[in-house]
């Protein structure tokens, strides 16, 4: 006789959001508790339709969700996402910032859990590798061979900025240009002004010391753009 798996515990990349039993909209409490006891909201609502959110409000821990997710589902994302919300906490509360560690393996890894948080896992990328050749992009995608590439200038910025510069140029192997649509997928991204602030802020910073940097995540055209090494600050 098969065992049955506790439906907290199953990769929720097997378990697609959406089947199940569904859940009521708008907040409802969870049966998980956070780990200082606050309650826990879990916030389904009709105008996320991808990813999953975690924040703090009125001391309770809110984890936002599409109107799709199931109760199944939900078993798995609310404790999941708590963990991460009390461990970002914990880092703040240190003084600390959690780092993208620096290596390719940690990068696809990265961009597997960018995927399945925000994208349904829709994006599904070959190959993500740091290069120190790409100097007029903060990253780029060739959606035809579904690999990502990040420029080593991203290296030990924020978290939050170096997740959303991942989660760009995963939206671009789902949609390869900047339409429309391509931004609804990057709605859900809690950070998405503020990373897209202190990447223009830094494109500033570095024309006064690396040559190139623009403005953009990246420039890619719909089959993933020339290589580098275009003229100094032009995008492609």
């Amino acid at each position: 006789m098969a065992t049955m798996k506790d439906p907290a515990q199953v990769d929720p990349r097997r378990n697609p959001i959406g089947r199940g039993t569904p859940g009521p909209i708008g907040d409802s409490l969870s049966a998980h508790v956070a780990g200082n006891g606050a309650q826990v909201v879990v916030r389904r609502t009709r105008r996320r339709k991808t990813g999953v959110a975690a924040f703090w409000e009125e001391g309770r821990a809110v984890i936002a969700v599409p109107a799709r997710m199931s109760v199944e589902d939900e078993q798995y994302w609310v404790p999941h996402m708590v963990s991460r919300l009390e461990a970002d906490s914990r880092a703040k509360a240190g003084g600390r910032r959690r780092r993208v560690p620096p290596s390719d393996a940690a990068l696809l890894q990265r961009c597997e859990f960018l995927s399945a948080s925000y994208l349904g896992s829709r994006a599904v990328p070959e190959s993500v590798r740091w290069v120190s050749n790409q100097t007029g992009r903060w990253g780029s995608a060739t959606n035809a061979h579904k690999s990502i590439r990040i420029s080593h200038h991203v290296q030990g910025m924020p978290e939050w900025v170096v997740d959303y510069v991942l989660l760009h140029e995963l939206a671009h192997l789902i949609h390869p240009n900047h339409s429309a649509a391509f931004w609804a997928e990057l709605a859900c991204y809690p950070h998405l002004k503020r990373a897209e602030a202190f990447l223009e802020g830094a494109s500033f910073a570095s024309a006064r010391n690396i040559q190139g940097m623009g403005t953009d995540v990246d420039g890619d055209t719909p089959d993933g753009g020339p290589p580098d090494g275009g003229p100094p600050g032009q995008l492609f």
